[in-house]
C-alpha cells in the first residue's frame, strides 16, 4: 500500500563537544552547530534523520534523506515539504527515488503565521525532539552518534 511522509530540516546549536570539521554556519537561522533533515510518515513519526552540518543546504540534505527514507520504506510515494526543497529537487525525486515531492505553500496573499496542511506534523515532531533537553543542543562529538540519539538507537 502506498504511503506519503514530509520532509524538513532543523538547526540546532553545537556544544564545544562538536568538531569544527562537522559543524557550521546556518545563516537563515543564526546557528552555528549542525542540522537535522528528518522524513517522517504521515503521522508524524520518524522514518529517517541525517545529522550535517548546518551550512548544508536543505535540499542537499533533503536529497540524502529522501534516498536514504525510499531504502527504509519502499511503499512511501508521496513526500511534503516547504518552500526550501523547491527547484531542481523536486525532479531529481522523482526519476531517482521515484517519489512525488509536493510543495506546500503559504495561500497567495496571506501574511504572519499560517498552520499550512500537512506541514504541522513534522512541525510537531520536531517540537517534540527540541523539547527532550538532551537534544534541544547538539553535544555529540559524531553525527552518526547524534543521529542514534534521536532515534533512539
Amino acid at each position: 500500500m502506498a504511503s506519503a511522509g514530509m520532509v524538513d530540516a532543523q538547526a540546532v546549536k553545537g556544544a564545544d563537544t562538536v568538531g569544527t570539521d562537522t559543524r557550521g554556519w546556518d545563516g537563515g537561522k543564526r546557528v552555528n552547530g549542525r542540522k537535522r533533515h528528518v522524513v517522517t510518515d504521515s503521522l508524524g513519526l520518524l522514518v529517517v534523520v541525517l545529522v550535517t552540518a548546518a551550512s548544508v543546504q536543505d535540499r542537499d540534505g533533503g536529497r540524502l534523506a529522501l534516498s536514504r527514507a525510499k531504502t527504509v520504506m519502499p511503499s512511501m510515494v508521496l513526500v511534503w515539504a516547504d518552500g526550501g526543497y523547491a527547484g531542481r529537487l523536486v525532479a531529481w525525486v522523482a526519476e531517482h527515488c521515484r517519489m512525488t515531492l509536493d510543495i506546500v505553500r503559504k495561500p497567495k496573499g496571506k501574511v504572519g503565521f499560517s498552520v499550512l496542511p500537512h506541514r504541522w506534523l513534522i512541525e510537531r515532531t520536531l517540537a517534540w525532539i527540541v523539547r527532550c533537553r538532551r537534544l534541544d543542543h547538539d553535544y555529540e562529538r559524531l553525527p552518526a552518534h547524534s543521529e542514534a540519539m534521536i532515534t533512539g538507537q
